[in-house]
């Protein structure tokens, strides 16, 4: 009951709009910046931002929003981030969690990671089916979109990049759960299903580059497009 009365908070539309624009943001957001954002009242955005935190979609903070320190520098703000439990509703109740868990200690304990890698790939190009390889950053980004990945552009790329330049980083995993428990096994999983989703021989590659808090997949321009 309580993921369903959690989600059920985001049938206000004003809330919705504030939930979904601090979790585009990656990063802490103040009350000041939401409502301007949202062209909405100082104390609505805030009445709305603390029955999000109620509810454990969001959880909040405080600290000095003009990054000075002292006498002058002005009182703490509060300030909200996504929180990190997930939140799903299913009718009637059903367990696919823990299916999904059981499944892979299964895989790891039996050395398949190889096999499922193989089926992810193959499952990404049955997903994509007869369209071309992505064709460039903003389409992978539509796509990526669609399946729940987040994703965003960064100036810069790692340095495995075949050179500085944009890179696309998704601040979600739809695998979350079990790539926690199962890192290797899943996220081997996970780039296979997007190299075969994105293709392998386009103008974009997707490669691991784990960083904390997000997928541990990015997608880049790839060699092959490099002038």
């Amino acid at each position: 009951m309580e993921d369903i009365e959690a989600i059920a908070m985001l049938q206000d539309p004003v809330r919705r709009r504030l939930y979904e624009y601090v979790v585009a943001q990656g990063r802490e957001v103040g009350r000041n910046e939401a409502s301007e954002a949202l062209g909405v009242a100082r104390t609505l955005a805030a009445h709305h931002l603390d029955k999000l935190t109620e509810a454990g979609l969001l959880e909040s903070g405080s600290r000095r929003l003009t990054g000075r320190s002292g006498p002058g520098a002005g009182r703490p703000a509060k300030v909200y981030t996504r929180a990190p439990v997930e939140r799903s509703v299913s009718l009637p109740v059903r367990d696919y969690r823990t299916a999904a868990e059981l499944l892979a200690e299964a895989a790891e304990h039996a050395g398949l990671d190889a096999g499922l890698c193989a089926a992810a790939r193959h499952r990404g190009e049955a997903m994509r089916g007869s369209a071309a390889p992505c064709g460039d950053l903003e389409e992978a980004m539509k796509t990526l979109t669609a399946r729940g990945y987040e994703p965003h552009l960064e100036d810069a790329g790692g340095a495995e990049s075949p050179e500085p330049g944009p890179v696309v980083r998704m601040r979600n995993c739809p695998f979350h759960a079990v790539a926690e428990r199962f890192p290797p096994l899943v996220c081997g999983m996970n780039l296979a299903l997007l190299e075969g989703l994105l293709g392998t021989d386009g103008p974009v590659r997707a490669r691991m580059d784990a960083r904390p808090g997000e997928c541990c997949v990015v997608v880049e321009p790839s060699k092959n497009n490099v002038d």
